[in-house]
């Protein structure tokens, strides 16, 4: 009896549906306060030459065509996903190593983060609008904090102003991390006591420690070493969540986004007027800042000239105000450069503000001062993250679309204004597998 080895090809396709619920050199300084809008808002500049790289399926990893997201973080001009088996992916831009492949190369579909094919449970992306200078962090399944790509303010914390490529530990935090954030030039981890500590850029105040000198290496914010439960960190401003359900922020305050009723910077935690209990989720953006209350509202405030408090108006606001038709049934919120994106509890998402590039995800270009329903994701949606001109949802069988501005491959797809797959995180999926089959019988 003869053994023949047989090669052929199998087709899988996974139908994966939708349903379900569900934050360098120094900063530049930001215009006076009576100009008609922030210096990051206006269009982006030319961007270099591109220089993309498409990876095909072929040449990744079997567990890597097979990932599914649990999670998406949105940076200035890439994303990255948390993948069910806790392995980090990220694409778009990488000037400054922000996707963590050791290269400096754009890629347009999901690249592996070195080292983090696993023991990963969340993940941060930060970065300028205009520089191009964007870094991401991770945490891991032991409680560590690790960055990389942008580093010239010390904000992935390994105590340099070198930019990484690969993942580096960020000092004296390998454990007891329990949530981090990325801003504009800073960064922020939850300690598992209830504390919070930051590092990087500190012009504004934004590290929250009393003063405006910054530092390469995490340091504590003054007054909250206990009692917190989330932190979010956005262009130069941070904020946290309190047990008791208030919020406290601190940083750049030009435009009231700091929601203590004043435009005055401040270098340590101050309460948002209003905002002293009943809030469960927080999300800081370029210039603005939204919570999320236990009854399911969202309330914003902050820079409004696009709409992004989406309160009907484009009154600058340095108080919370309601979102409009959002009084209820809101499970998270998140905040872009000028854009700003909700979650329902029924898994759909609705967005409001600028619109320039598509990135509200309605089928146009059109501003909007009020939220309005993204085009074909009414339910089915369990997380959802805004970059500065982008945005990307996951949805309930792990698949990741994205919509909006894609000059450096950040939607992971072709452009859209509606949403569309990520290369490899599509809600349908043909995979082709090389299958080796052992068959005996009687011929030669």
């Amino acid at each position: 009896m003869a053994t023949r080895l047989l090669s052929c090809l199998i087709a899988l396709t996974f139908l994966l549906s939708s349903t379900g619920p569900l934050t360098a050199a120094q900063p530049p300084q930001p215009q006076a306060r009576d100009s008609a809008a922030p210096r990051l808002f206006a269009e982006p500049p030319a961007p270099p030459a591109l220089n993309v790289a498409a990876v095909p399926a072929a040449d990744a990893s079997i567990a890597a065509l097979l990932a599914q997201a649990t999670s998406v973080a949105a940076g200035g001009w890439h994303t990255c996903a948390l993948t069910t088996g806790g392995g980090v992916q990220c694409w778009g831009a990488n000037n400054a190593g922000q996707l963590g492949d050791g290269t400096t190369t754009d890629r347009s579909t999901p690249v592996v983060v070195s080292g983090l094919v696993s023991g990963v449970v969340a993940i941060a992306a930060g970065g300028d609008a205009w520089r191009h200078d964007s870094h991401t962090c991770a945490l891991t399944s032991a409680g560590g904090a690790l960055c990389w790509g942008s580093n010239g303010s010390g904000q992935l914390g390994d105590g340099t102003t070198i930019d990484r490529s690969t993942p580096v530990a960020v000092s004296g935090l390998a454990s007891g991390v329990v949530a981090v954030a990325t801003g504009g030039y800073h960064t922020c981890a939850l300690m598992s006591a209830g504390g919070i500590q930051c590092w990087g850029d500190n012009e504004y105040g934004q590290l929250g420690d009393g003063t405006t000198t910054s530092s390469r290496t995490p340091v504590a914010v003054s007054g909250l070493v206990s009692g917190i439960i989330a932190v979010t960190a956005g262009y130069a401003h941070t904020c946290a969540v309190t047990s008791a359900g208030g919020v406290q922020c601190w940083g750049n305050n030009e435009y009231g986004q700091l929601g203590d009723g004043t435009r005055t910077d401040r270098s340590t935690p101050v309460a948002v007027s209003g905002l002293a209990s009943g809030v469960v989720a927080v999300a800081a953006g370029e210039m603005h800042t939204c919570a999320v209350t236990s009854a399911g509202e969202v309330q914003c405030w902050g820079y409004n000239g696009y709409g992004e408090p989406g309160d009907g108006t484009t009154t600058t606001r340095s108080t919370p105000v309601a979102v409009s038709g959002l009084a209820s049934g809101v499970a998270a919120v998140a905040a872009g450069s000028i854009h700003t994106c909700a979650l329902t509890s029924t898994g759909g998402v609705q967005c409001w503000g600028d619109n320039r590039y598509g990135q509200l995800g309605d089928g146009t270009t059109t501003d909007r001062r009020t939220p309005v329903a993204v085009s074909e994701l009414a339910s089915g949606v369990v997380a959802v993250a805004t970059g500065y001109y982008h945005t990307c949802a996951v949805t309930s069988a792990g698949g990741i679309q994205c919509w909006g501005y894609n000059r450096y491959g950040q939607l992971g797809a072709a452009p859209g204004w509606t949403p569309v797959d990520v290369v490899g995180f599509e809600s349908v999926r043909t995979i082709f597998l090389p299958v080796i089959i052992h068959s005996s019988g009687s011929g030669g």
